[in-house]
């Protein structure tokens, strides 16, 4: 059942994620991506793990030890758990991500390997999105000086 949870976590998240890269100016894409709530499939998976555990995760989670989280990891449910949350949190971010760049008009060709990068890796992903947006918000600013 473990594994089954661990595949789903990813599974509920990637049809979110393939109209972000696959049709990212589609009408439909905007309007199912502009809800937050598309992160509960993931979020359910990651509670269906996590709530029989909470007694055990708690402790980790309220005085954090690199020991104790080791330990805890030894468990497959937990290290599910663990895995939905990140699902969960990529999508989040990788959903503000998508809204921010279609604002601001950065064409989607840009953005694919971004989103993509997003799925795998967040935590790089986000601080280069970030210098992306810096440099259209700079291209805008020149353009409307110019224009």
């Amino acid at each position: 059942m473990t594994a089954f949870l661990f595949d789903l976590s990813f599974y509920v998240a990637a049809p979110f994620w393939a109209l972000m890269v696959l049709a990212p100016t589609w009408r439909v894409t905007r309007r199912v991506i502009g809800s937050p709530l598309i992160v509960l499939p993931a979020v359910a998976v990651n509670l269906v793990l996590l709530v029989p555990l909470l007694p055990v995760f708690w402790p980790i989670v309220t005085r954090p030890s690199l020991d104790g989280l080791r330990e805890l990891v030894t468990r497959p449910e937990a290290l599910a758990a663990l895995w939905a949350q990140i699902i969960a949190w990529d999508l989040f971010l990788g959903r503000w991500i998508y809204l921010d760049s279609r604002e601001r008009n950065v064409h989607p060709l840009v953005m694919a390997p971004v989103l993509v990068f997003t799925i795998l890796l967040s935590p790089l992903a986000l601080p280069i999105y970030l210098l992306l947006r810096l440099a259209y918000r700079r291209n805008a600013r020149a353009r409307g000086a110019h224009g």
